[in-house]
């Protein structure tokens, strides 16, 4: 990797954890300068304007995903078991990379809002590749758009907020014991959501 790569990178990591944390409105070039340890001017030529940053961050993430996702579909069968070996590859996926996750909220609560494509670019082409791969197994008559959306919803809000315990204390991705509760409950929803339960070994 050559200086311009691995300063590049850098920036990216760093307006990538503030994106994450304060959204993009929330965030400005200059803190992301700061906690780089660069000024504006550089990061200007390493990566561009507050915007690029931000379409960047968004594109490596979605890289990112994608890779996640394509190797997961590579290595299951197309049927009930393959469907919940998937879910457990994107429930992995989104709590090692809790920062993917809240990039996406944020934008559910309008943040930069300036930029509208990315949706369409990126979460759209995903969603049809888990979309087609359920099709080959998944009952006709059940809405797998939807149950693919409650398994983002879900995953999502577990990665950033976790669940309370009746201690009153917040368990989360941190928590394996959470995490193993949060799972289980995900593939008896899936299973239900998508009829699958009749096709389960077992």
């Amino acid at each position: 990797m050559t200086g311009n790569e691995s300063g590049r990178e850098r920036i990216l990591d760093v307006a990538t954890r503030l994106f994450a944390a304060l959204g993009y409105d929330g965030t400005s070039t200059r803190m992301i300068a700061e906690a780089a340890g660069l000024n504006v001017a550089t990061v200007a030529y390493h990566v561009g304007g507050k915007r690029d940053l931000y379409l960047a961050v968004m594109e490596r993430a979605h890289l990112a995903e994608r890779a996640a996702l394509e190797g997961a579909l590579a290595k299951i069968t197309f049927d009930a078991e393959g469907i919940l070996t998937l879910l457990d590859a994107y429930i992995d996926f989104c709590l090692s990379r809790p920062e993917i996750p809240a990039l996406w909220m944020h934008r559910w609560l309008s943040d930069a809002s300036d930029v509208a494509h990315l949706e369409e670019q990126y979460v759209r082409p995903l969603m049809e590749i888990v979309v087609d791969a359920a099709r080959k197994v998944v009952p006709d008559g059940i809405d797998i758009e939807y149950a693919v959306w409650t398994v983002i919803w879900s995953t999502h809000g577990f990665g950033c907020g976790g669940v309370l315990s009746v201690d009153g204390q917040r368990r989360g991705r941190e928590d394996p014991e959470a995490v193993a509760r949060f799972r289980s409950h995900m593939r008896r929803t899936v299973a239900l959501g998508l009829g699958l339960t009749d096709r389960l070994a077992g």
